[in-house]
């Protein structure tokens, strides 16, 4: 999980680096997925110990992270979309950046949550039942 959190902070940083070159690197804003990018890398570091406890602390905080990196940019892409009816999106550079920083932040949480209810699965297989 903690490689997972480090690639897509990866991937997220790619996405603000290259918005921000294609915007002429005059729109300082295009750096946001870069940010949580960054953010999700950090933890993703963080939390490559041996400690269960601080390991899940971090990925925890990663997820959310991730998710909202979901919410905010999807609803402002969605918003986008809508406004436009149809026709040429006011700024869309930005909203393209928007919608894959919100797609791959949705990717990131489906896995996490994926992964936290297996976790939650093993450790019920392995406690004893108190019938």
């Amino acid at each position: 999980m903690a490689k997972m959190a480090m690639g897509f902070g990866v991937m997220l940083i790619a996405v603000g680096v290259v918005g921000f070159v294609v915007s002429g690197s005059t729109h300082p804003t295009a750096l946001i997925p870069a940010w949580f990018g960054l953010a999700l890398a950090i933890l993703g570091a963080l939390a490559r110990t041996e400690d269960a406890r601080k390991r899940m602390l971090w990925m925890h905080i990663a997820v959310t992270v991730g998710l909202v990196g979901f919410l905010f940019p999807g609803v402002m892409a969605v918003m986008a979309y809508v406004k436009a009816h149809g026709g040429a999106l006011a700024r869309p550079a930005a909203t393209e950046e928007q919608a894959v920083m919100a797609v791959i932040c949705l990717v990131f949480v489906a896995l996490c949550v994926r992964s936290f209810i297996a976790v939650r699965r093993g450790r019920n297989a392995q406690q004893p039942s108190v019938d």
